[in-house]
């Protein structure tokens, strides 16, 4: 019998279902942090500068959800790499 593969929720879909009260705790690890990508993709580091006022808001956010900096900042950078390839695929139909 063929396992059938789970669909993985995007981040705002994670989001959605925490405001409509679901339980996303299966999302996290115990140390608050989301779960690493199923797949094992090579990790790069990159440097990234920010103003004052951006870091300030970026560290309000943090406090608010009670994720990292890093995992608030991979998760809007994946929001607009979605969002950029709906509006591509929108203009192309």
């Amino acid at each position: 019998m063929s396992k059938i593969a789970k669909k993985i929720p995007t981040a705002d879909e994670i989001a959605e279902m925490a405001d409509r009260g679901e339980d996303i705790s299966k999302f996290f690890t115990g140390n608050g942090k989301m779960k690493p990508p199923l797949t094992k993709a090579k990790v790069q580091y990159v440097k990234v500068d920010f103003t004052s006022e951006m870091l300030h808001e970026l560290d309000n956010i943090v406090r608010e959800v009670n994720i990292s900096r890093q995992d608030v900042i991979k998760m809007y950078i994946r929001q607009a790499i979605d969002q950029y390839y709906m509006a591509k695929k929108a203009m192309t139909s």
